[in-house]
């Protein structure tokens, strides 16, 4: 009877035999090692022994990364996960990983359905490379990357997120008049009239809220983020992309 390469992961998430990078480890004290000479530390979970050898051998020669060794992979500061498709056994896997905070994930997947998007969101998946394109230096890149705090998605699924983004914000926040910054629609709004040089009567005149009202919603704002004025305000909105 042939086993499908879906039963055949299956069993090896319910057996814990997800492989993972077997290495020399370096750490420092407690919490996420720190690697010889600010290298990343990287543990490498692959369903199989083909996929697993393939990017340990592309990462072990690059003298950005130090390959941690299975008794320590909880430590490393990037978890690299290698997969042929998203399925329940992978999502098993990130839900774990995700547990630890101190280590950010990273997929490196041969096919990825549309329908993985939010699935990975979920995750708490940094960055996605596809198989195809995982050649050396697009893994050093995707590692460093999110050693530094960053998240890389290929061209096309950045689209799709930032659709989903967009969606989210029309269909469940706008009618609620929430927002996924630190400001909501109506503070984010009046922030951007003062951008624009209107003062409180004017916004009010706008906004059809009472003068009190944009005082109050002003000075809330401020008094959240610690801003001194109206001035400061408005460049901190314009510099987090928040108007």
């Amino acid at each position: 009877m042939t086993t499908t390469a879906a039963e055949t992961n299956e069993r090896a998430v319910d057996r814990g035999l997800f492989r993972r990078s077997a290495s020399s480890v370096y750490a420092t004290g407690r919490g996420t090692p720190e690697a010889p000479g600010g290298r990343v530390s990287v543990a490498v979970y692959a369903e199989d022994l083909i996929l697993q050898t393939g990017v340990v051998h592309q990462l072990r020669p690059r003298p950005e990364i130090e390959l941690i060794a299975e008794s320590e992979a909880d430590r490393a500061q990037v978890s690299l996960v290698v997969v042929d498709m998203v399925n329940e056994p992978t999502i098993q896997l990130l839900n774990r990983l995700q547990r630890n905070t101190s280590t950010r994930t990273g997929l490196v997947v041969g096919f990825f359905e549309s329908g993985a998007l939010q699935t990975m969101i979920e995750c708490g998946v940094a960055a996605v490379l596809r198989r195809g394109e995982a050649d050396q230096d697009s893994l050093v890149h995707l590692v460093t990357a999110m050693a530094n705090g960053e998240g890389v998605l290929p061209g096309d699924l950045l689209g799709k997120l930032l659709t989903h983004v967009s969606s989210l914000q029309r269909t469940v926040l706008d009618p609620r008049g929430l927002s996924l910054s630190t400001l909501t629609t109506r503070e984010a709004e009046m922030i951007r009239l003062v951008s624009e040089g209107y003062g409180t009567a004017e916004i009010a005149q706008k906004t059809s809220y009472s003068e009190r009202t944009v005082k109050n919603v002003l000075h809330e704002v401020a008094t959240r983020l610690e801003l001194r004025n109206r001035a400061h305000a408005v460049g901190y909105a314009m510099r987090h992309g928040l108007i």
